[in-house]
C-alpha cells in the first residue's frame, strides 16, 4: 500500500541494506565470485513465478505477460504457479522457503510485506525473509457507488453517513486490506459514521455489488470492474491514486477531496528468497525492467487501470521499508486488525 504513491523511489544504499540485510551480507568476497558464477549460467532450467492470488486476476494476467517476456528474453521456460490465499501471505511464505537460487520468484502486492505482519500473524520475517526484485505497477484503489446508492458523489455519500449514521455501508475484499485502511482513514477525518463489511475476497464482494448488497466498496482497478463501469452497473466516486487516472478523467483522487491519508495505492512487483546472489538479482532488475517496455506487457496493464512503474531492486526496497513503517503507524492508529 502507498499513500498517492508518495514513496519515494530514490536509491539509498544504507535503507536497502538493512531491509535487505541477508541479501547484502552475502555479498562478501567469498560469496562474491560464486555468484558471479551462478548469474553467468543463469538461467539453466525453468523458473517458477508464484503469484500469490488466484487465477484469473489482474496480477495473474500481468504475471503471465511477464513470465512470457522473460521467457523469451533469457531463453528458459517461465512456469506461472498460483498459490493464493490469506491476502498475499501463503504464495510470499513459498517464496521465502525457497532456495535461494534465482529459480523461485513470487509476484504480489507490497502488502504481504508491509500490511499483513501489522494485522496478523504470518509465518515468514517481512524484512529478512525476501529479497525486493522490481516495483512493476501500482493499481489504483477505486471507492465504487452499487445501485443502492442514490447520491452522485463522495461528498454526498460522506452527508448521508453524517445525517443517517449506519445507513451507509462499505464493502472491503478483507479485514486489514488496503481498503479496510482507506475506510478507516475516511471515517478518522470526517467524521462520519460508515459501516465496515469485510468480505473473504474480491470475487463475491463484486457478486454482492452488482446486487446492490451495499452502498460502497473499495477495490482495486481491473478490466471486470471497467465493464460494469462502462455498462452504468457501478460508478466510481473516487480514487486511490497520485494523479486522475486516463480512463476515468471525471473522478477525484481522494487528495483532491482533502483525505490525503486516503489517497491509497496498491503496489505489485517481484520477490526473491532472501540471499539470492546479487549478480541474480541484478540481472533479474534488468530483464523484468526490459519485459515491462514491452508493448504487448504495458498494453495488458494499461488495459486493467493500472500504472507501470519499473526502477532498481533498491528504490524498491527503500520504498517498501517506508511502507512498512507507515502502515505500522496507520494500523496502531486506527486499530485494525485482520481477525
Amino acid at each position: 500500500m502507498s499513500a498517492s504513491h508518495r514513496i519515494p523511489l530514490l536509491a539509498a544504499a544504507s535503507v536497502f541494506a538493512a531491509l535487505m540485510s541477508p541479501l547484502a551480507n552475502a555479498a562478501n568476497a567469498a560469496d562474491a565470485a560464486s555468484a558471479a558464477g551462478a548469474a553467468g549460467a543463469y538461467p539453466a532450467r525453468p523458473i517458477r513465478l508464484i503469484v500469490a492470488y488466484p487465477t484469473g486476476g489482474i496480477s495473474d494476467t500481468v504475471a503471465r505477460a511477464l513470465g512470457e517476456r522473460l521467457s523469451a528474453q533469457m531463453g528458459a521456460s517461465v512456469v506461472v504457479e498460483n498459490k493464493a490465499g490469506a491476502g498475499g501471505s501463503i504464495g510470499i511464505d513459498a517464496v521465502a522457503k525457497a532456495a535461494p537460487d534465482g529459480y523461485t520468484l513470487g509476484f504480489a502486492s507490497t502488502s504481504p510485506l508491509t500490511l499483513n505482519p501489522h494485522v496478523g500473524h504470518v509465518n515468514y520475517d517481512p524484512q529478512r525473509d525476501i529479497a525486493p526484485v522490481m516495483s512493476v505497477m501500482y493499481s489504483p484503489v477505486l471507492v465504487i457507488a452499487t445501485s443502492s446508492f442514490g447520491g452522485k458523489s463522495f461528498q454526498d455519500l460522506l452527508a448521508q453517513a453524517k445525517a443517517k449514521p449506519g445507513s451507509v455501508r462499505w464493502a472491503t475484499s478483507g479485514l486489514g486490506t488496503v481498503g479496510h485502511v482507506m475506510l478507516e482513514q475516511i471515517k478518522s477525518k470526517a467524521k462520519a459514521d460508515l459501516t465496515l463489511i469485510p468480505y473473504k475476497g474480491a470475487g463475491q464482494q463484486m457478486n454482492d455489488a452488482l446486487g446492490g448488497q451495499f452502498e460502497v466498496m473499495s477495490t482495486n482497478a481491473s478490466p471486470m470492474l471497467t465493464q460494469h463501469m462502462q455498462a452504468g452497473r457501478l460508478r466510481a466516486l473516487a480514487v486511490g491514486a497520485p494523479k486522475r487516472i486516463a480512463s476515468l478523467p471525471d473522478v477525484p483522487t481522494f487528495a483532491e477531496l482533502g483525505y490525503p491519508k486516503a489517497n491509497l495505492t496498491s503496489t505489485f512487483g517481484v520477490f526473491a528468497p532472501a540471499r539470492t546472489p546479487v549478480a541474480i538479482i541484478t540481472r533479474l532488475n534488468a530483464e523484468l525492467n526490459k519485459a515491462l517496455q514491452e508493448p504487448e506487457v504495458r498494453e495488458r496493464l494499461l488495459k486493467g487501470g493500472e500504472v507501470p512503474t519499473g526502477g532498481s531492486a533498491a528504490q524498491f526496497a527503500k520504498a517498501i521499508h517506508a511502507e512498512y513503517d507507515d502502515n505500522a503507524r496507520i494500523v496502531k492508529e486506527a486499530g485494525i486488525k485482520a481477525d
